[in-house]
């Protein structure tokens, strides 16, 4: 295909994802406002087009508020979990996606804890959130301040917020009924409609961030030395992209689980590797690879009454296999640009 038209036909699918993305916001807005009688008006208006949308697909799902607070999240982490893996994969830092969920993991397990042991109620993914970016900031603290190698701080995090949660989790048996097993594989009964108003509002946040910030954690990503020299404040902005990661971790928590969240920050940024001339180019098509592991994922789900967490990861590798099959060209061949 025609250079020219393959950055065409992305940009299209770039402008119908945001498309998408601002329709689901849309509608989680609208969710909190529905008691307001304009708010009320429109929000019913989803509520007909998902009626609508399961008599053309012979289902039962898509009338059901929490389905579309599911999908609307699940749309959302297939933006800004590629959108930040990017950065991650470039700079060979993909494990600690995986630590920071493990991480979260604990905020969770703490989070139940303290809601068994005293009368104040705490939102479980707020406490995961703030786990996850201490956690993250620990992990940065320990890689500036240690001799160690690159990635034994990543692998001490790892193993050690997992075996906390997990003393936790051991320590308040049969305080909780919550099941945990849906924060290890992911549920769409685990996202809230508060959860899933957070997780707009972090994605806001992060796509903002990363437009405001694209050309310096590019200078990074690329030749941290040279930013050093160039008197780029490294740190902090190694900082900014750890905490992004552990905000998207713990968003994506609520679908994929502690087990699979990391697999949406690798994989589609993988696949687009496979077909990509550019970084920004990569950038566009981990997000449009997410976008149809997400939708792809969510269409396997409910066709064959599966887990959405592992139907997502699978079409997500699907996708990986069929770039790669479509490549012709090594990775090494990437421009910067």
């Amino acid at each position: 295909m025609h250079r020219e038209t393959r950055l065409r036909l992305e940009l299209i699918g770039i402008g119908a994802t945001g498309l998408l993305a601002a329709v689901m916001i849309g509608f989680l807005a609208l969710d909190y406002l529905q008691d307001y009688a304009v708010a009320g008006a429109m929000y019913e208006q989803y509520r007909i087009a998902g009626r609508l949308l399961d008599y053309v697909l012979g289902t039962n799902v898509f009338r059901h508020p929490f389905m579309w607070r599911s999908i609307a999240t699940g749309i959302l982490i297939g933006i800004v979990a590629p959108l930040v893996g990017t950065y991650l994969v470039h700079r060979e830092m993909a494990l600690i996606g995986e630590t920071l969920a493990h991480t979260a993991f604990a905020g969770v397990a703490i989070g139940l804890l303290f809601s068994a042991t005293t009368d104040l109620g705490v939102s479980l993914l707020l406490a995961a959130l703030i786990v996850a970016i201490l956690g993250a900031l620990g992990v940065q603290w320990l890689t500036e301040h240690t001799d160690t190698y690159g990635d034994v701080p990543i692998a001490i995090m790892l193993t050690g917020s997992f075996a906390v949660g997990t003393l936790i989790i051991s320590y308040g048996r049969g305080m909780t009924g919550i099941n945990v097993e849906n924060y290890l594989f992911g549920s769409i009964s685990v996202v809230t409609p508060g959860g899933a108003r957070l997780m707009a509002a972090l994605s806001v946040a992060v796509v903002a961030v990363v437009v405001a910030t694209y050309k310096q954690l590019l200078f990074i990503t690329f030749d941290e030395q040279a930013a050093r020299v160039a008197r780029l404040n490294v740190t902090w902005y190694n900082t900014l992209l750890i905490v992004m990661t552990a905000v998207v971790v713990v968003g994506a928590m609520q679908i994929l689980g502690v087990i699979l969240v990391a697999a949406m920050l690798v994989i589609p940024v993988a696949a687009a590797t496979q077909i990509a001339h550019s970084f920004r180019e990569t950038l566009f098509c981990s997000i449009l690879f997410g976008q149809v592991s997400i939708l792809g994922g969510f269409a396997v789900s409910i066709g064959g009454s599966l887990p959405t967490g592992g139907s997502i990861v699978v079409v997500a590798i699907a996708c990986y296999l069929v770039a790669i099959v479509a490549s012709s060209r090594s990775t090494a061949a990437i421009s910067t640009h």
